[in-house]
């Protein structure tokens, strides 16, 4: 719940209509009492696709019927023409196994969110989506091994504090 808290202070937060969150698996951070805050605060909920190798982002409601994928994710079942770009969110929000303080992440190892956000590296001053990680404090380590192609995340919420990747400043 504090990790709930922590991240509705993000000031992108305030002004995000459309949010891309997931359901936790094996032992990642659980943010369903985000996506419950976010519904009650009118925000339009999306959890991710796998669509070939990238991810798109399906409506998610409390009454919303899910499927696994072919890892065993749970996924909105829905038609295609309701899956919505990473550049129609306004937030994604990721789970993590492992984070430095530089922003580099170790995810799955499927590399789905870097093909799907590869866009963000050519725009110099991009204003969405936000790439926000969410991850346990042990999870950070010193130095994530990282290529030229993955994206970076702006800021990592814990259960023990906020950081933020760009000036590499932790908040409580």
């Amino acid at each position: 719940m504090r990790v709930a808290a922590r991240i509705w202070r993000l000031p992108v937060l305030a002004r995000s209509r459309r949010l891309a969150l997931y359901l936790p698996v094996s032992g990642e951070l659980d943010c369903t009492p985000v996506i419950s805050a976010a519904w009650r605060r009118g925000r339009e909920v999306f959890l991710p696709v796998v669509v070939g190798s990238e991810l798109r982002f399906a409506p998610f409601a409390a009454d919303s019927l899910l499927a696994s994928n072919r890892f065993g994710i749970a996924e909105p079942v829905c038609s295609d023409d309701d899956w919505r770009s990473a550049r129609e969110m306004d937030v994604i929000l990721a789970p993590l196994l492992g984070f430095d303080a530089d922003g580099y992440r170790l995810g799955m190892g499927g590399g789905y969110y870097d093909r799907t956000l590869a866009f963000l590296a050519q725009r110099r001053h991009c204003r969405r989506p936000h790439f926000i990680g969410l991850a346990y404090a042990f999870q950070q380590i010193s130095g994530v091994p990282h290529e030229k192609h993955d994206v970076k995340l702006e800021a990592v919420v814990t259960d023990e504090g906020t950081l933020s990747c760009r000036f590499g400043t932790r908040t409580e």
